[in-house]
């Protein structure tokens, strides 16, 4: 029997992007791969909930920062390791720098910002052939243009005790069906449903006598803020108060989702969470909600997928691909997904 290859993944810095990453994993698991993942700060710990992955590295880098002593120090210290392949996701210059340094002998990924020197197996990206993340990344673990199997789907482990100590420590019930609603987007406003339609799903379901649970980091809390006092405080704002592990595995609690396309929505469909996805700026062809129980709302407007953090328009054009999505319209996609 041959001895596994040793494997290293240079990881992405958003949680969406890290959670697509999840089915190169279990694809080159399937091919006797042993897998370390280097990753930032911002995504190390969903690593460590891959259970693809042997060793989850954290990289002590910043986002968008060269830090070209911290790279090379850092290739060093790999290349005691002897890994024999090096896939790098991100499509940055900077990003193939380490596993250069480390002198790891095949070194993969799309072509990016021309790296040439960098990568001994580089890729040009054809959108037509991998128009989705999750077929992107994947494809890095086969032969140039090999067929792409039929990938899994992300799937997170779930701590129950991490589950049980938290919601001791935030005085949380599950007597009742939970909804959970994450009004949040890292990326922008224009991937950002306005709060207020968030609130009106919220009273619908209250009046359901369900929990409604708003999840998010502190950059959140406005948002939050908002619902609350549509619903006259009756949700349960967890804004701020979680960690990325904690908001896993509460998410995992609910009932149901509504998201905007943000890290929080990646995080619902790989604990398996049904979920309408509400789609603004982006595109869900090339980002979708990856789990069984989906529902994507997009006006499919002229002017997008635009990818833009900030509307360019203004006026009654501006963010009309968020606003005219009315709260009624998500309400229908999420009684279909319920039983």
């Amino acid at each position: 029997m041959s001895e596994p290859q040793k494997t290293l993944v240079i990881a992405p810095a958003w949680l969406g992007d890290m959670l697509m990453s999840q089915p190169l994993y279990s694809l080159l698991h399937a091919q006797d791969h042993e897998i370390d993942v280097l990753a930032p700060p911002s995504t190390y710990a969903l690593a460590t909930r891959m259970p693809e992955i042997k060793h989850a590295i954290k990289a002590p880098l910043q986002h968008g920062q060269l830090q070209l002593g911290t790279r090379w120090q850092l290739g060093k210290q790999l290349r005691k390791t002897g890994y024999q392949r090096a896939i790098i996701l991100p499509n940055s210059l900077k990003s193939a720098l380490i596993p250069w340094f480390a002198g790891i002998a095949k070194r993969t990924g799309w072509l990016g910002e021309h790296r040439y020197g960098l990568l001994n197996d580089h890729r040009k990206l054809d959108t037509n052939t991998y128009p989705g993340l999750i077929a992107r990344y994947a494809a890095l673990g086969l032969t140039d243009g090999a067929a792409q199997p039929t990938l899994k789907l992300p799937q997170l482990k779930i701590d129950i005790a991490n589950q049980q100590t938290c919601t001791q420590r935030l005085n949380l019930s599950t007597d009742k069906p939970i909804l959970a609603l994450c009004p949040g987007a890292e990326y922008g406003p224009a991937k950002r449903w306005p709060a207020k339609y968030y609130a009106q799903i919220a009273q619908h379901y209250l009046a359901k006598q369900w929990q409604v649970w708003i999840f998010g980091t502190a950059n959140e809390q406005a948002a939050a803020q908002t619902i609350l006092q549509e619903t006259e405080g009756a949700c349960t704002d967890l804004t701020g108060k979680t960690n990325l592990l904690e908001a896993i595995d509460l998410l995992a609690l609910s009932r149901a989702a509504v998201c905007n396309d943000s890290g929080l929505m990646h995080l619902a469909a790989a604990v398996q969470v049904p979920l309408v996805a509400v789609y603004g700026s982006t595109s869900p062809t090339y980002t979708p909600p990856a789990c069984e129980q989906a529902k994507i709302i997009r006006l499919g407007l002229a002017c997008s997928p635009c990818f833009k953090r900030e509307c360019p328009l203004s006026g009654n054009e501006h963010l009309a691909c968020l606003t005219g999505i009315k709260p009624a319209q998500v309400l229908s996609a999420l009684e279909a997904l319920l039983p």
